[in-house]
């Protein structure tokens, strides 16, 4: 199952992908991702061991009233497409001993959080479509589902990496001084340069009216392998709150000894000021047995 969120945000349009894949053992995943003018912005990804009785159960009730999704009747696809500022919802179940697959597609209003019948659409099917794709977030995530990227602005990454030659010590956010001015701000081109290594090197294209630039930094690590990322921008009613994550190998890793600067450096729609970058949260990741 897949949703295709529309994040707008005053000028700036974004998208939030929602997908959840689950098969007959019970094991399922949900990946989530978050960007901006079509850069993505971070992703995320989660897996657990579920009861493969609920899956049956679910696949049981697809083949029942009232929601009777194989009905010959039923369209699965429409041609027309979900209207613009909706959610599109795909579902698709596979029988891989059949090799047979059937997608149904449908539109709706909200993320995988606050999916609802009452918006389904464009046909009265779409109710259908829209209450099985609840189910199978109920079966798997559960009705208090919370979105990894929950409140959060759209934003895009324009670069990334474990060497920054800007050895930024401390995140950084750009900005034009007077908001809606096509300014660039001061030190943008300059970090720039010295972050591509290149004293000739154009930035991107960043509309300062309406948008600006969000720089992940720790400093100085002496371990290859360690990355940061910016994985939140929220407005908090009176200023912006960049949530920022540094990525450390764990247990039974052995990096090889290596000074670098890690950075993310992201593009978001104009938010409120003052900007307020979160206090560092580190998350290990597995690197072998």
């Amino acid at each position: 199952m897949a949703l295709q969120v529309p994040l707008a945000f005053k000028q700036g349009q974004g998208e939030l992908w929602q997908i959840i894949a689950w098969n007959s053992g019970g094991l399922w995943q949900l990946e989530e991702s978050i960007s901006y003018r079509g850069l993505l912005g971070d992703q995320s990804r989660t897996r657990k061991e579920g009861d493969p009785a609920s899956y049956g159960f679910l696949i049981a009730q697809l083949h029942e009233a009232p929601l009777d999704l194989f009905d010959s009747e039923l369209i699965p696809v429409l041609p027309e497409g979900c209207p613009s500022g909706t959610t599109e919802v795909t579902l698709t179940v596979r029988d891989d001993l059949q090799g047979e697959e059937i997608t149904w597609i449908r539109c709706s209003e909200g993320n995988l959080a606050t999916l609802k019948t009452s918006g389904a659409g464009p046909d009265q099917d779409a109710l259908r479509v829209i209450q099985a794709a609840i189910l199978v977030r109920d079966f798997t995530e559960g009705r208090n589902f919370i979105s990894a990227y929950s409140g959060s602005v759209p934003f895009g990454t324009l670069d990334r990496g474990e060497d920054s030659g800007a050895r930024l010590e401390e995140p950084v956010a750009f900005f034009s001084e007077k908001e809606g001015s096509l300014d660039t701000p001061d030190g943008w081109v300059s970090f720039w340069r010295a972050h591509t290594g290149d004293p000739r090197a154009r930035p991107p294209v960043v509309d300062w009216a309406n948008e600006m630039v969000f720089v992940a930094a720790v400093g100085r690590r002496e371990e290859a392998g360690d990355s940061v990322e910016i994985h939140r921008v929220l407005q908090t009613g009176e200023e912006t709150r960049i949530t920022i994550f540094e990525l450390v190998p764990g247990d039974f890793c052995s990096p090889a000894a290596r000074d670098h600067y890690p950075v993310h450096i992201v593009v978001a729609p104009r938010t409120l000021l003052p900007v307020r970058f979160s206090d560092l949260v580190t998350e290990r990741f597995p690197c072998g047995f």
